[in-house]
């Protein structure tokens, strides 16, 4: 899985701005950008056992975000929303978080590029309609059938 970019230049900073190395492998200063690693305020990361709560803390929370989004998903609300709220927030702490959230940002800005391709638009467009031809002739044979009625008040006939 290709998690980073594709830009020659880029590379992962660390969150207390000390040296990295490139992918040319010379070291460069941290030049405040926030690379991979914990957002953890720097009394709770200097604490070994403060910092391993405060992790337990945010899996804890991102998981019950993570799983309302799942349970979201077949339920009218936003589960994909909610889902990737809560790889957010395991972001904050978890290196592999970050880097499934960077896949992930990438891969919808590559679909919604795609989806704005003029022959993309038309073949939505055309599918779009024809779903709303069949679900209109659909809904048109059942009213010439049964009326507006329910389909749960339908007798026998």
């Amino acid at each position: 899985m290709n998690t980073g970019s594709d830009d020659p230049g880029e590379v992962a900073a660390a969150s207390d701005g000390a040296k990295m190395e490139t992918k040319a492998g010379r070291a460069e200063e941290g030049h405040g950008r926030r690379g991979l690693g914990s957002r953890a305020p720097e009394f709770v990361r200097s604490r070994r056992v403060l910092h391993i709560s405060w992790q337990v803390g945010v899996f804890v929370v991102g998981l019950a975000v993570v799983g309302t989004g799942v349970v979201l998903l077949p339920l009218p609300g936003p589960g994909w929303v909610v889902i990737f709220a809560g790889l957010a927030i395991w972001a904050t702490e978890f290196v592999w978080a970050q880097l499934v959230l960077r896949w992930t940002k990438r891969k919808v800005t590559e679909a919604a590029q795609r989806a704005l391709d003029p022959k993309v638009r038309r073949r939505n467009i055309a599918l779009t309609v024809t779903g709303l031809v069949i679900v209109g002739v659909l809904a048109g044979i059942y009213l010439h059938r049964f009326g507006l009625v329910l389909p749960w008040h339908i007798t026998k006939r």
